[in-house]
This record gives structure tokens, C-alpha cells and sequence, in this order.
């Protein structure tokens, strides 16, 4: 029986590992190992929306944060999105994620959550959850914060880019979420070669904290982007 896009996903979500090094003070988390509920939302959503195999865009973000796919499994998607858009309750966790807010409003405009992950994916260079010690506790941290954490994930990095694009991704052109993010994916690129063409679009974070009054243009910037 042919595997399709979904049963791949999974695949690769239900074996990752980070087993490298870290710099003092940081730590990774995952999710699917951390919460069973986790493995099993994630496998509803991958089969729900990914049951074929055909070629989707592929859009990068940083690394998953603690609220959002380090609790659902999937990118940009808390519990509230999960539900109310995804008609997936996850029993376990309840989150809310500013990023998830912005996305799934840009995927209603977009046609909708069937339409839009028919078309794309997304995921991380670093598919795991990264947290920071700090004296008020642990926080989320980004795979470039440090550069000492970029050296030491940057590897892994790409392999695991690689093992996303051979689930049947378009390398035409990527999309890349995140200024500082694209400054990095791209020294990765310039090593692997793993895309024709990068195209830069605003974090939702970034998008959400601070300019939330211009949102719809920067809704309509990413579907002009995606659909052209």
C-alpha cells in the first residue's frame, strides 16, 4: 500500500530525537514524548488534512514554541485553534498561542483550513521545542539566540530539512517566516542547497505584538505570496 503525505509526517514526528549538544542553560523538549495525547492530536490532524500525496509549498518557521505544536504537535497551532478550526479537542492541555491567532486567521482568508493545508506545509528547521534557563525559570528560545546553540543544532538542522522536503515538498521557492530566521535558513541553504529560491514573510509574532493595526495587509501579503 502506498504511504501517503500524512503517514510520512508521522513517521517522522514519532522518531525524532535530538540526542546532540547543548550549550550550558538550554534544553530541548518533545513534545510527543512528553504528553501521549500529544502523538495522538497530531495523527488526527496529519490524517484528517495530509491523506494523499500530493506536492505541497513549504513554509519555515524558527523552532516550535512550549504553547504551541511543543503542546499539539502541530506548527503555529494551539489547543483553541485545534478545536475550533481543526475539530480535534485535546483533552490534556489547553493553550493559547499569539502566532496560532494569526495564522489560522490568515488561513480563513485563505480559503479555509482544507484548502490551505492541501496546498502547504509547514514545519521548523529545528522541529523540536527549545527552552532557555533564566532566573525567573525556563522560557522558550529560538535556535539562533545563541550562537554556540546555532553551531550545535545546525546539522541536525539540516537533515531534518532534508527529510522534509523528501516528503513530496516544493523546492522551487520556500517561504520563510522570520527576518533573523531567513538570515540563518539561508547560511543553511548556501551550504546544502536544499532551495531555488527564498521568500522572506513577517513572523506572526512579530506581526501580532506589533503591528496588529496593519493585519490584514499582512494577511493578504502571505496569500499573495502563496498563491501566486
Amino acid at each position: 500500500m502506498n504511504r501517503t503525505f500524512a503517514d510520512h509526517v508521522i513517521a517522522f514526528n514519532e522518531n525524532l530525537s535530538y540526542t546532540g549538544n547543548l550549550p550550558e542553560g538550554f534544553d530541548v523538549l518533545n513534545p510527543y514524548l512528553d504528553n501521549p495525547e500529544t502523538l495522538t492530536v497530531m495523527q488526527k490532524f496529519y490524517h484528517k488534512y495530509y491523506n494523499d500525496s500530493s506536492r505541497r509549498k513549504f513554509i519555515i518557521g524558527i523552532n516550535p514554541s512550549r504553547h504551541g505544536a511543543g503542546v499539539t504537535g502541530v506548527p503555529f497551532t494551539d489547543t483553541k485553534r485545534l478545536e475550533s478550526v481543526c475539530g480535534i479537542k485535546m483533552e490534556s492541555a489547553h493553550t493559547h498561542e499569539i502566532s496560532s491567532v494569526f495564522m489560522y486567521d490568515m488561513i480563513e482568508d485563505y480559503g479555509g483550513a482544507d484548502l490551505f493545508y492541501k496546498d502547504i506545509y509547514i514545519n521548523s528547521p529545528f522541529p523540536l521545542a527549545i527552552v532557555k534557563k533564566t532566573k525567573n525559570g525556563w522560557l522558550n528560545a529560538n535556535y539562533y539566540d545563541d550562537k554556540r546553540l546555532f553551531e550545535a543544532v545546525k546539522d541536525f538542522m539540516i537533515e531534518s530539512l532534508k527529510k522534509h522536503i523528501s516528503l513530496n515538498l516544493d523546492t522551487s521557492e520556500v517561504f520563510i517566516l522570520g527576518k533573523k530566521n531567513a538570515d540563518f535558513i539561508s547560511k543553511l541553504n548556501n551550504e546544502a542547497k536544499l532551495f531555488d529560491r527564498m521568500t522572506v514573510l513577517e513572523h506572526p509574532r512579530y506581526i501580532q505584538q506589533y503591528k496588529l493595526k496593519e493585519k490584514q495587509l499582512y494577511i493578504d501579503k502571505y496569500i499573495l505570496a502563496l498563491k501566486k
